[in-house]
């Protein structure tokens, strides 16, 4: 999944990064509002989080203008506001959730989580799909209860296809959700990935729930 980072902490932002990043995420970073609001624009983000205390163009400015153009990407803001009447603030401008700093970098993680899902409409942490399970808080695959050992980036791509479960996703949607702009992908990599995790979900089984469809992408569906 491919988050923004708006941060002018540069200490705060780079540490979120390597997190994020650890954690599975694809991140775009930037510490200016005006810079965020032009990626935002262009980009299908997953989740944005974003700081209100910002040079240029500040978060609660941003957040009002990304929801004039009705661009409905989840939104965390990050701040060091704790007042009630600036969490209702922000919540009124559109913000799916807040978090005050300091904060617990595990918070952070589990409520980007938690955006993810609600933005895919799936509020449990589990996706199950026929005999196959998806643990997105621990990154646990399992397919008839035998858990499968994917890499990182094979589940990452398990993941944004099992949200989508019965849609159709083309290379170019999959390229833009997980890799951000500082990412070198080869021009055969998520076939490449593809591949791979076709081969583990479907060993030992009689159906594999990973599709292709000639021309257009690749589904998950429910394996009978």
């Amino acid at each position: 999944m491919r988050v923004l980072l708006v941060e002018d902490s540069p200490r705060l932002l780079r540490d979120l990064t390597f997190a994020l990043e650890k954690r599975g995420f694809a991140v775009d970073a930037c510490s200016d509002g005006t810079e965020a609001l032009w990626m935002a624009k262009d980009i299908p983000y997953d989740v944005v989080l974003l700081d209100i205390m910002l040079p240029g163009t500040d978060g609660l400015s941003v957040l009002r203008t990304l929801r004039q153009r009705e661009i409905q990407i989840p939104i965390l803001l990050l701040t060091a506001k704790g007042e009630v009447e600036d969490r209702v603030t922000g919540l009124e401008a559109g913000a799916d959730d807040y978090l005050t700093k300091p904060f617990a970098v595990s918070e952070l993680l589990a409520r980007v989580d938690a955006l993810v899902r609600r933005g895919y409409r799936d509020k449990n942490p589990i996706i199950s799909i026929g005999d196959l399970d998806i643990q997105t808080a621990g990154r646990v695959v399992s397919r008839a209860g035998v858990e499968i050992n994917l890499t990182p980036r094979e589940y990452r791509t398990l993941e944004f296809l099992a949200q989508r479960r019965g849609k159709t996703s083309s290379k170019a949607d999959i390229e833009m959700h997980l890799y951000d702009d500082d990412s070198s992908v080869l021009s055969n990599t998520v076939e490449s990935t593809v591949s791979a995790l076709r081969r583990k979900l479907w060993a030992g089984q009689s159906e594999c729930p990973l599709r292709t469809q000639r021309g257009h992408g690749y589904l998950i569906v429910n394996p009978k």
